[in-house]
């Protein structure tokens, strides 16, 4: 069977496509905002000085990063609707059980990131702030956390275009995004190599527009050597007399 240009075009030009495409989207960036934010949270109990912190939070990164995402995405989307049934009613959608799996499992990888970037920091200029008479929140919102950005932009990046391919998993569970609609196309008329290809470029598109942002934030936090101690020197000293 030789490939049909006009069925690859009419795919590619699909509002079904279009609105697959959009689903991945919102549920891959959903996912991995709300990952980040576990997995700051995980990084700090991780380097925190109480035990009972310092274990849980291990537990989970030990626990998400060993159970394969599929079986995450069954558990949630089937077995707790059995165990909690305020999760049988039409609200729990398969969106919001994938956004909920994938985030859980994310926030795992990204504990470890945060945690990297963490370390990457100079404890001296934590040090410093606190000379200064900075409160705790101060230093880590004034001068860890810029630094924390920038280094954690490219592997951050990484993981969100992983993301954006782990969301294939939820048509598992039904939930209506590309590889879902590609395959709906696909059992109707046996058109493997176009809906596939259609598909494919829709993927490299939406990754190549992300490569452009990261490209973008890596130049925004980029500091010179020259910079990054005179910035961090100025910053420290001006906030001394809050």
């Amino acid at each position: 069977m030789e490939f049909d240009p006009k069925v690859f075009f009419d795919a590619l030009t699909s509002p079904a496509f279009r609105e697959g495409a959009i689903v991945a989207i919102l549920l891959t960036t959903a996912a991995q905002l709300t990952a980040v934010g576990i997995g700051l949270v995980l990084a700090a109990m991780r380097e925190s000085g109480n035990v009972l912190l310092r274990g849980a939070s291990w537990t989970y990164v030990w626990v998400f990063r060993a159970i394969p995402t599929l079986v995450q995405l069954f558990f949630v989307w089937n077995a707790l609707p059995q165990l909690f049934p305020a999760l049988r009613e039409e609200w729990f959608s398969p969106f919001l059980a994938a956004w909920v799996a994938l985030s859980m499992n994310e926030g795992a990888y990204m504990a470890e990131i945060t945690r990297g970037g963490l370390l990457a920091i100079d404890e001296g200029q934590k040090l410093a702030g606190r000379a200064l008479g900075m409160k705790p929140w101060s230093v880590f919102r004034r001068v860890t956390l810029p630094q924390l950005i920038r280094v954690i932009i490219p592997p951050t990046a990484n993981e969100f275009i992983t993301m954006l391919k782990v969301t294939s998993l939820a048509s598992a569970i039904s939930l209506q995004e590309l590889l879902t609609t590609t395959q709906r196309n696909i059992s109707i008329t046996f058109k493997f190599a176009e809906f596939y290809a259609a598909a494919a470029i829709y993927y490299l598109v939406i990754v190549s527009i992300f490569m452009v942002v990261q490209n973008w934030l890596e130049r925004r936090f980029r500091w010179t050597s020259q910079g990054r101690a005179v910035g961090v020197v100025g910053g420290l000293t001006g906030l001394g007399g809050r």
